[in-house]
């Protein structure tokens, strides 16, 4: 049985609709991240899914049993969901101990158990040596991890969590985004994640689910999501990409400056008729001094390098394609200097690109 069953969500402010017709299946212990921009309406949706706000179309069950409908919402406090927020909301005035405790002790745990899981999860969360400290005399990154260790310990069916990196720096939200993933493989709580921040989503979740006007674009693992977006909206958010807009006819690609063979498009070359767009990755285009002997399966355009980025781990370049005001960026190693106006000449394979709609309402 699933764990966790989103049918037809839909939320309605006055005449605004802020979430629609979102259906979603979450299986026991997976972890699925709601990614997108400010208002595209996931923080609805994880509210819905907490019980603060009701929905005004579709249901939420939990193992086979409703939760909310438009007539009928269970309270918060029934669901045996745990929440943490942007703000961590943890007690100043309680030590992390008793911070962590807290949800134990309101479900009245004897005290040998209580002593038992707090000890373990103040061990899993590396906090043992600082129990006795007050928020106020920790560090950012260590408020998150009470706030973590609270909301775990009392074992919650879900664990919800509403972008609660985005107070910390980016050293800092790059070591817990992976110690969440630490904490979720080590108990294999289900859990719907939260954020804008596509690096966040990658790295911890199990499925991601890419909102955008209050409506699914695409759900998909990491990986496949990345590589194999189904909507331009999907490619351009998740991560850097150039959209090379064209028309195929007999076979052949025009894009602006130059033309491609369709027919070295796997699956859908033979498909290819009219307006038709791709993503390309800046890391899927390799670049070249001097034109090739062989095309060897790629395609080849001649261009010029227009501007130039050192970012320490890679250049950034901007190349134009000859006689054309097309500007495709390319990511190229360390050692692969280039200047501004050098002619180049760019490989790009086929293989490594993705086919997105054309246009998009």
């Amino acid at each position: 049985m699933s764990k966790l069953v989103l049918t037809g969500l839909g939320k309605t402010f006055g005449t605004v609709p802020a979430v629609q017709d979102v259906s979603l299946t979450l299986q026991q212990g997976e972890f699925v991240s709601l990614l997108g921009p400010s208002g595209c309406g996931k923080t609805t949706t994880l509210r819905m899914i907490a019980g603060f706000i009701s929905p005004t179309a579709g249901t939420i069950e939990m193992n086979g049993a409703p939760l909310s409908a438009p007539n009928r919402v269970v309270a918060p406090e029934k669901r045996g969901m745990s929440m943490i927020f942007q703000s961590y909301a943890i007690w100043p005035n309680m030590t992390v101990a008793q911070n962590v405790a807290f949800g134990l002790k309101l479900r009245r745990l004897p005290g040998e158990d209580l002593r038992r899981r707090l000890d373990r999860i103040l061990d899993v969360v590396q906090l043992g040596h600082l129990k006795n400290r007050y928020p106020a005399e920790l560090s950012g990154g260590q408020q998150q991890r009470v706030a973590l260790a609270r909301a775990i310990v009392i074992e919650p069916e879900v664990l919800l969590l509403d972008e609660p990196l985005s107070n910390l720096d980016a050293n800092l939200r790059e070591e817990m985004r992976s110690e969440i993933r630490r904490l979720h493989d080590a108990f294999r709580i289900t859990t719907v994640y939260v954020t804008h921040d596509q690096a966040e989503a990658m790295v911890t979740s199990d499925r991601i689910v890419v909102m955008n006007h209050g409506r699914i674009e695409q759900v998909d693992d990491p990986v496949s999501l990345y590589n194999r977006p189904r909507t331009r909206f999907v490619a351009g958010f998740i991560g850097r990409t150039n959209f090379l807009d064209g028309t195929a006819d007999t076979g052949t690609i025009r894009f602006p400056g130059f033309t491609a063979r369709a027919d070295l498009l796997p699956e859908v070359a033979g498909l290819l008729h009219g307006p038709v767009s791709f993503s390309v990755r800046p890391q899927n285009i390799v670049l070249h001094r001097a034109a090739p002997a062989d095309a060897n399966g790629a395609w080849w355009v001649e261009g010029r390098i227009a501007e130039r980025a050192y970012l320490g781990e890679y250049w950034e370049y901007v190349v134009r394609p000859a006689a054309a005001e097309l500007r495709l960026r390319v990511s190229a190693a360390p050692q692969s200097v280039y200047e501004t106006g050098d002619a180049v000449w760019l490989e790009i394979d086929p293989r490594r690109i993705a086919r997105v709609p054309s246009s998009e309402v």
